[in-house]
């Protein structure tokens, strides 16, 4: 007989062979503890017990009746099997079909009584059942019975059920798996449970009411009734987002113990710089620029995420905060992922600060870099200083102010006095990336942005070892960006509107999901256009530039082009030399051409919300009405749903808060080195979870080292996600 513990293999289990044991790898589950928190995302309310007298159509119910009749058959006309049997209980008898599973009537005998559960189908024929879950009565017992609806115990007649008579668990399955394996094989591991040690401390289980964790996985595998669900799954819910919780309050504590450079708050210059700048600041920007200069004041290090929607005006509060770190004598450094934005903020910030810094540019492509602070940076201005004179001027102090990519990491970069590391989009680095630049700056000041709109919920679970400060206003006198999910019979009326637009003097993006066919670069001179290769940049090009607008001057870009060709495609359509340009995601972000105001958006159903957010957030930057066209290639209801949600919300927080309720926080905010890949059951929308998990984190870091138990589980937990 085996003796299972939680390391014990899934092949070792009953009725697991090599073939079951890889599908369920395919579910990431190899070992009983995998199993055991493989959890159901549904359940079926089959604790009605009834006769078949009392079936009414369309009622979820269950009946225990014997068989009187089985056997199999084939339909002639659609040669499917067919399984037909007749039960009866003493109030009547029940017909029951299942199709294409032959096994039953080998498996059922006349004279066995069974328990069938679910939906009852009444007609002048009589009853019937089409596809019910069947279980034989008197099966040996597997897991705890639940009490019927009519508060009859199943237990009180010595049954035991585990797929039918209860709230039966519905598990995510892949092919070849059914739910009745996962049930039978979860019953064979849930007596493990009560083995599991309980890892949160008393204190925590009892302020806040919690189930003890061995009767939580019990509960939400087969739970007794809707209270001891909800109990069960609350307490794994908080398991999961206190983890993430206690992690981000262990770094905070850890940094509270660093030193970094008190920035004075250099007020006069600031306000003037406000006052020259040639548009009034928002509320939530001015906001969000004092708390980060009076965090700057602080000797302990600055840790503060800026998050705000996409045209918010998040740049011109960076330079405020690297404008007053350079008034203090000390350097600040802002890292973007790109080179097209590094080269956009470059500009940006050389417009903003005029003659008052030094501001320069390092990049991996550019072997040269510009001293011109007058003028914004074009292709010609790199020839002012050769790469080793460039670091040189940055160990020695006399650069104030950097821009660049991941360059910036690079050995050879030193810094005199560095007090300020700014870092653009930081979930588009990886985690290694990350620590150099921290690294680098020593006890430098630390500021994250992003243009994702993060709901703060959110922003205070995935970045909870950060301040939080959200611009969510547009600056005054920007028109709505107008957005229609086009029909396939209406593409040619699009291209017509982009012709006026353009007549007017307008420009436009059309954004692809691929580069090429089967999303492989060719070179444009070499490539092959197939038929159904619609959506690729080059294809789309080709089609452009050559059958619907000869006439024009239409450009293509994307992520596999050298710097220089970028750089030039860039520039081109910057000064206007470009009409349509014709790029893949690398315009997702920071690209910022004020006279664009078409943004058409092809296959938008591959992409999330917050992504077609960023896309059209790459228009309407003017006092131009501005458009955006989302044209679809396969209209699934879900992604329909999702297009129309956006088509009707321009609000980056309200469509951010749809994305995570329909895609998850993994893929809207590449956040599976934060553990947010790991939640099971927990939802970014368990407010009153998050603030109780985040109150309980507060309540134990400080002290942590009194909790050996659950030291070692935020150890074994960060060793799993990779945690930094």
């Amino acid at each position: 007989m085996l003796i299972m513990n939680l390391n014990t293999p899934i092949s070792q289990l009953s009725r697991v062979g090599k073939t079951t044991a890889k599908r369920l790898e395919r579910l990431g589950v190899a070992t009983a503890a995998d199993l055991l928190f493989y959890f159901p995302f549904r359940y079926e309310d089959f604790r009605s017990v009834v006769k078949i007298a009392d079936l009414k159509h369309g009622e979820a119910v269950t009946v225990r009746a014997k068989v009187e009749l089985i056997a199999n058959k084939r339909s002639p006309r659609q040669r499917k099997n067919i399984t037909e049997a007749l039960v009866s209980d003493a109030s009547g008898s029940l017909r029951v079909v299942w199709f294409n599973q032959p096994f039953i009537g080998k498996t059922l005998r006349p004279g066995d009584e069974v328990f069938l559960s679910g939906k009852a189908r009444t007609d002048m024929l009589g009853a019937q059942m089409i596809g019910p879950v069947y279980e034989r009565v008197n099966t040996p017992p597997s897991v705890p019975p639940p009490e019927t609806s009519s508060g009859q115990a199943l237990k009180g007649e010595g049954l035991y059920t585990t797929h039918t008579a209860r709230l039966v668990p519905m598990y995510p399955l892949t092919a070849g798996l059914t739910q009745k394996q996962i049930r039978f094989l979860v019953s064979q591991v849930i007596v493990l449970s009560a083995a599991m040690q309980e890892w949160l401390p008393d204190e925590i289980l009892d302020k806040y009411d919690l189930a003890p964790l061995s009767s939580a996985l019990q509960g939400i595998h087969f739970p007794k009734d809707e209270i001891d669900l909800a109990k069960s799954t609350e307490r794994l819910k908080f398991d999961e987002l206190f983890l993430i919780q206690l992690k981000a309050e262990l770094s905070r504590l850890e940094k509270a113990d660093a030193k970094a450079p008190s920035l004075a708050f250099n007020e006069n210059a600031i306000k003037e710089f406000v006052a020259s700048l040639p548009f009034t600041l928002t509320k939530t920007q001015k906001i969000s620029a004092w708390e980060i200069l009076q965090d700057l004041q602080k000797t302990t290090p600055m840790n503060r995420l800026l998050s705000g929607d996409v045209g918010s005006g998040k740049t011109v509060v960076a330079a405020m905060a690297m404008y007053n770190a350079a008034l203090n004598g000390y350097q600040a450094v802002l890292m973007a992922p790109t080179e097209i934005l590094a080269v956009q903020h470059y500009n940006s910030i050389v417009n903003l600060l005029g003659h008052k810094v030094k501001v320069g540019l390092l990049t991996g492509s550019k072997s040269q870099f510009p001293i011109s602070n007058f003028q914004s940076m074009t292709n010609d201005q790199f020839s002012k200083f050769n790469k080793k004179d460039f670091l040189e001027k940055i160990k020695s102090n006399n650069i104030q102010i950097i821009i660049g990519t991941h360059a910036l990491l690079t050995e050879g970069v030193e810094f005199e006095r560095l007090g300020l590391v700014i870092v653009d989009e930081q979930h588009r680095f990886g985690v290694g990336q990350r620590k150099t630049i921290k690294e680098k700056g020593g006890g430098a000041h630390f500021l994250s942005m992003t243009a994702t709109p993060i709901p703060r919920s959110l922003a205070l679970m995935v970045y909870g070892d950060l301040d939080v400060s959200i611009i969510n206003e547009l600056p005054p006198g920007r028109k709505k960006i107008l957005t229609r999910l086009v029909e396939p019979v209406n593409r040619v009326k699009a291209y017509t509107f982009i012709r006026e637009q353009v007549k007017k003097g307008r420009q436009c993006f059309v954004v692809c999901p691929l580069i090429g066919a089967n999303n492989e670069e060719f070179p444009i001179s070499n490539f092959q256009f197939p038929k159904d290769d619609k959506k690729s940049v080059l294809s789309e090009f080709e089609k452009l530039s050559k059958n619907i607008f000869p006439d024009l001057r239409v450009g293509y870009l994307h992520g596999r082009l050298k710097p220089k060709e970028k750089d030039g495609t860039m520039e081109k359509f910057r000064k206007r030399e470009l009409d349509i340009l014709v790029s893949t995601s690398v315009v997702e972000v920071g690209v910022d051409i004020p006279n664009t105001s078409v943004m058409m958006i092809e296959g938008a159903e591959r992409f999330g919300l917050a992504q077609l957010h960023q896309f059209r957030g790459r228009v309407g930057r003017s006092v131009h009405q501005s458009y955006c066209f989302l044209f679809v290639e396969q209209e699934s209801p879900r992604a329909l749903e999702r297009l129309r949600f956006f088509e009707k919300n321009n609000d980056g927080f309200k469509l951010a808060e749809k994305d995570l309720e329909m895609r998850g926080p993994g893929e809207v905010y590449g956040t599976a080195q934060s553990g947010f890949m790991n939640l099971r059951l927990a939802k970014l929308t368990d407010k009153e979870i998050i603030k109780k998990a985040r109150e309980a984190a507060r309540q134990v870091a400080p002290r942590l080292g009194k909790f050996p138990t659950l030291t070692a589980k935020i150890k074994e937990w960060e060793n799993a996600v990779h945690l930094e």
